[in-house]
């Protein structure tokens, strides 16, 4: 038999009557032992070979000290000794480069092949460890020692051969390169040892497997190893097996049912029927028919129709067609649903499903209105609504499209990263389809849908191209009336979609996209706002999906206060909804378990079934400080106040900020700073004071964020405060930007900032008089318990929240001396 190099004398006639029958004459034992038992003899390091006793195996030979050495054994008439390379890739092995364990072989007759190699048969005879190398030049000489297999075997010997042989049995039936006659020569091999050594020999086991075979010496344990490669092979070889047979399955089924459509074909060809793939022809040209469409892509479908009918049914090229002109006809070319232009319907539609937002109101009722009036000329509005999370925005679009009348689709555009997406893919590429837009509109089955893409902010871009780049084509009223889609590479009318997009800011929209869109921007809700949205849509939607809308369940206006301010903090009522939810799990358990509970929920009630509050409210300071100002944020959960403490301190004049502030908010220190020192002589501040203290400024709650510069005028004020050790009314908060010449400049976000002032118990607010007219955007009830000062100047800030500096207290004359000046004093 033969597998790899294993050998098949009947493959080599040639060596026949060199070694006929393998006559143990010609391969007996011509090294002689020496006095230390050890035998010497030529050495030959083989690549990739592992030579066993008792197998025959023709060795290629072509390095010139491998030839050397076979020339110098046939000589001397000696055994050659062989083991193999660790490395098969060394050209000129070392010792270590040689496995310690080879075998003392008999070589025939050499032959010089077709290719200009040489070929010797050699045929194992003992295992042997190599002692040394004694020679190297002009070839390999070596001591080794002959090992010899025990000749006892254990009990169970003679169960794991037959358990071996059943195993080997195996992998040749199934191993389709063995032949049939390496089983039967195995069963009539009786020595455990050989048996084992022959299959290691026959199968494709790699090198360190085979080495690993030679150099253990107990034929039971070589046994037990055999038995685990034989295994491994046999789980390989019936998996190869399996697939085959699938791979054989599925070709005679392919050919089963082409024989089968031939005859069907042949069939109906008689019956004067047509074959199936006909009639879905006469079913396409009628779709068609019916189907209202543009010239231009009426004629693309014909050309697209015209070319499926040419080909053969099981082209490829048919299931791509087929799937184009589908899409053709599924798409809304000139389909229009019919608006309801009533105003006053709209009106109502939008009240009943949100409260407030009265921009987003007044802009669709103002687009409906003119769309009545002129509804041949008026294009529809690309809007952008952009505000922080849960206020609204794409539930507004529902309702925008119910008071319309239209069809609505959303799509989300967070994480998009890949064109394609927008644009499709051309019908090259396997398993192309259209862009997302074109997609949409086949959902929405009209040409008029409002069309609400959301989360626009969040696109991105990569080496597959810009999806925003692509938008610009969708969201220009000029271009989308021939918007081209790769994939149908058709011009789509997008004109009379009404667009509406979705951000929480604008940072990251690039400018060319921001300026196709009319921004409308959603302020975060006020607390009123927030309660009367409880009223009126989160508390009876949670009583109806909790069971509880006949239980006579009730929330308290104090209940909802304590909600809102202590368990959440956010511009929206997502959170708001969700604790609520909460609140009505707990009651529900109540009622299924047969609990008394309380029908009425109170504040109190809330911290007992929501726990201890989440979120502290910043409230007024006790008394009025030095050095400590009281400022107001914007946040995306609203506005908040924050405080702004100053200290001094002796040292060179060095400005300290801490407090986690942004770039921005640091040069608004010190540009009120260098303010304060520029006007040092009105103020009444010794000048040397700048020179010999050092100033900290900080705002607390350090692992929040903060920047921007609107508080310069806040920073300055408490500067002043400690410069001076003038106290600085608690009840009087500030907001603006300051200049190095004291001008205070408007800044954003005046609604929040006031509503978390009146909410902290502030009474009276600075802020610039640019800022005025943001004052209208507060609700006029909200206004009355505030008194606002509008100033141009930091100086007005400093007389409205300044206090006059504490009288000094009279020393007596036993009294100690201060160990150091008060807080925010200079030193004396």
């Amino acid at each position: 038999m033969t597998h790899q190099n294993e050998f098949d004398l009947t493959q080599y006639p040639d060596f026949i009557d060199a070694l006929p029958g393998l006559d143990p004459e010609i391969f007996e034992l011509k090294n002689h032992l020496d006095e230390d038992g050890y035998i010497s003899g030529p050495f030959l390091p083989l690549r990739d070979i592992v030579l066993f006793p008792q197998m025959v195996m023709p060795l290629f030979v072509g390095r010139e000290r491998s030839l050397a050495a076979i020339q110098a054994a046939m000589n001397n008439n000696e055994n050659l000794i062989v083991s193999a390379q660790r490395d098969s890739n060394v050209l000129t092995p070392g010792p270590e480069d040689i496995f310690p364990i080879g075998t003392e072989i008999t070589i025939g007759k050499a032959l010089r092949m077709p290719d200009d190699t040489n070929s010797v048969l050699g045929q194992g005879r003992h295992r042997v460890e190599i002692i040394e190398f004694t020679q190297w030049d002009p070839y390999i000489r070596v001591r080794a020692k002959i090992i010899y297999e025990p000749t006892e075997w254990e009990r169970n010997t003679e169960a794991l051969m037959r358990a071996v042989t059943t195993l080997f049995e195996k992998v040749v039936n199934l191993d389709r390169n063995m032949p049939e006659d390496a089983y039967t020569f195995a069963i009539n091999i009786d020595e455990p040892g050989w048996l084992a050594d022959f299959i290691a020999s026959t199968l494709s086991l790699p090198l360190e497997t085979r080495q690993d075979m030679l150099e253990t010496i107990d034929p039971t344990v070589r046994l037990q190893k055999m038995s685990i490669a034989l295994a491994k092979e046999l789980d390989v070889l019936e998996l190869e097996d399996q697939i085959h047979n699938q791979v054989q399955q599925e070709v005679e089924r392919s050919q089963r049912e082409h024989f089968l459509r031939e005859q069907m074909r042949v069939i109906q060809g008689e019956l004067g029927e047509g074959d199936i793939f006909t009639q879905e022809l006469h079913e396409l040209r009628d779709a068609v028919a019916n189907k209202k469409l543009p010239d231009d892509v009426q004629a693309k479908v014909e050309k697209e129709i015209a070319r499926l009918s040419a080909m053969p049914p099981m082209s490829p090229e048919v299931g791509i067609i087929r799937t184009y002109i589908d899409w053709i006809i599924d798409l809304p070319w000139l389909e229009k649903s019919v608006d309801n232009l009533d105003v006053i319907h709209a009106s109502q539609v939008l009240e009943d499903d949100h409260f407030g937002l009265e921009k987003v109101k007044d802009r669709i009722l103002e687009y409906i209105a003119v769309k009545k009036i002129a509804p041949d000329t008026m294009r529809s509005p690309i809007l952008c609504f952009v505000g922080p999370p849960g206020t609204g925005k794409t539930s507004i679009g529902r309702s925008i499209a119910r008071a319309l009348g239209r069809e609505f689709v959303r799509i989300s555009l967070g994480g998009v990263r890949d064109e394609a997406e927008i644009r499709g893919h051309r019908r090259t590429y396997i398993g192309a389809l259209p862009g997302r837009i074109i997609q949409a509109m086949r959902r929405a089955g009209t040409a008029n849908p409002l069309f609400m893409l959301d989360e626009i902010d969040k696109l991105g871009q990569d080496f597959r191209g810009d999806p925003a780049a692509a938008l610009l084509e969708v969201l220009d009223p000029e271009q989308n009336n021939s918007f081209a889609d790769h994939y149908l590479d058709l011009d789509f009318d997008l004109s009379q979609v009404m667009f509406i997009t979705t951000a929480n800011m604008l940072d990251t929209i690039p400018p060319a996209l921001q300026d196709r869109m009319e921004v409308i921007e959603f302020s975060g809700y006020l607390e009123e706002e927030k309660l009367e949205i409880s009223r009126r849509f989160l508390i009876p939607k949670q009583l109806e999906q909790h069971g509880l809308k006949d239980v006579g369940l009730q929330f308290e206006t104090d209940a909802m206060r304590a909600i809102i301010h202590q368990y959440t903090h956010e511009a929206g009522v997502r959170n708001l909804e969700r604790e609520v939810a909460n609140v009505c799990r707990k009651v529900a358990r109540s009622v299924a378990e047969k609990k008394r509970f309380t029908k009425r929920i109170t504040a109190r009630h809330v911290e007992e079934l929501l726990g201890p509050p989440r979120f502290m409210q910043e409230m007024l300071q006790e008394q009025d400080e030095v050095g400590v100002a009281t400022g107001a944020a914007w946040t995306m959960a609203g506005g908040d106040i924050l405080f702004i403490e100053v200290n001094l301190m002796p040292g060179k004049g060095n400005l300290t900020l801490t407090g986690q502030l942004g770039d921005i908010m640091q040069e608004s220190a010190q540009a009120a700073l260098s303010y304060i020192r520029s006007q040092s002589a009105a103020l009444k501040i010794d000048d040397e004071m700048f020179e010999k203290l050092d100033i900290h400024i900080h705002i607390p709650e350090g692992a929040v964020p903060k920047d921007g510069p609107s508080a310069g005028v806040t920073m300055a004020t408490a500067l002043v405060s400690a410069f001076t050790n003038r106290p600085i009314r608690r009840d009087v908060a500030m907001t603006g930007e300051i200049t190095l010449r004291g001008r205070v400049l408007p800044v954003g976000g005046v609604r929040e900032k006031v509503l978390a002032a009146r909410r902290a118990g502030i009474k009276t607010f600075v802020l610039p008089k640019k800022n005025e007219s943001d004052l209208n955007e507060v609700p006029k009830k909200l206004r009355e318990d505030v008194q606002f000062v509008l100033i141009e100047r930091a100086a007005q800030a400093l007389e409205t929240a300044l206090l006059p500096p504490p009288p000094k207290q009279r020393r007596s004359k036993t009294a100690p001396l201060p160990m150091s000046p008060p807080a925010g004093a200079p030193p004396a």
